[in-house]
């Protein structure tokens, strides 16, 4: 998967205090981890993949990049991640395309399928959002926060699963691609407890799209 929007307004928008421990669920080519990595300059990331030639890919770049002894990159299956430690953040780029036709392309499936089979061909290793909320609930620190990216026709779902699993919405940001036009995207972070619910809207573009993304572009 390459470098877009939604990786990039996500890595700039996640996370809250000094960082602490954190968690990329998916990590790709490592986009989100590394932006994770230059935005909290004390935190420890971890990032999972449960694609080798991703995970592979990912290596190189956190190998090359500043922040090589902050970021592990991890072959792993986030059903069965055994964590030795709780995060303070878990950021997530998570699959949506549930009711969508596969792709012909088996890792592009994996990555944007919630109903695909993983790599292995195990039966049921699709990526949910049950899953997600689940172990996220389980990995997160008391204090924690998780944050995700999703199109807004996936928000109801993805609320749904959170509540199941025992999280509570903490923040919300809706993107739009022009100031006239619904939104497209939305943000979301979930936290154990209870919090004041906080609601922003950005639009692709913006002053306040470039503000909170001008670090990460030359």
């Amino acid at each position: 998967m390459k470098v877009g929007t939604d990786g990039t307004l996500l890595g700039a928008w996640a996370g809250h205090t000094d960082g602490g421990s954190i968690l990329d669920v998916g990590t790709g080519t490592g986009l989100i981890a590394l932006m994770m990595a230059q935005r909290f300059p004390k935190a420890h990331v971890v990032g999972i993949d449960i694609d080798a030639e991703a995970v592979s890919q990912a290596r190189e770049n956190v190998a090359i990049s500043p922040f090589a002894d902050r970021i592990d990159i991890q072959h792993a299956d986030f059903a069965t991640y055994p964590s030795p430690l709780k995060f303070n953040i878990i950021v997530s780029n998570p699959p949506y395309f549930t009711d969508a036709l596969l792709s012909p392309d088996a890792q592009r499936t994996v990555a944007r399928h919630a109903g695909s089979r993983n790599p292995f061909g195990e039966v049921g290793g699709g990526f949910t959002y049950r899953l997600l909320m689940q172990r996220s609930h389980d990995l997160l620190c008391d204090d924690g926060e998780l944050s995700v990216i999703i199109p807004v026709s996936e928000q109801g779902r993805m609320e749904s699963e959170a509540a199941l699993a025992g999280l509570f919405k903490s923040r919300e940001c809706r993107v739009k691609t022009a100031e006239r036009k619904p939104p497209k995207r939305v943000l979301l972070a979930f936290r154990k407890h209870p919090t004041p619910l906080e609601r922003t809207e950005l639009v692709i573009g913006s002053e306040e799209y470039h503000k909170l993304t001008k670090d990460f572009y030359l």
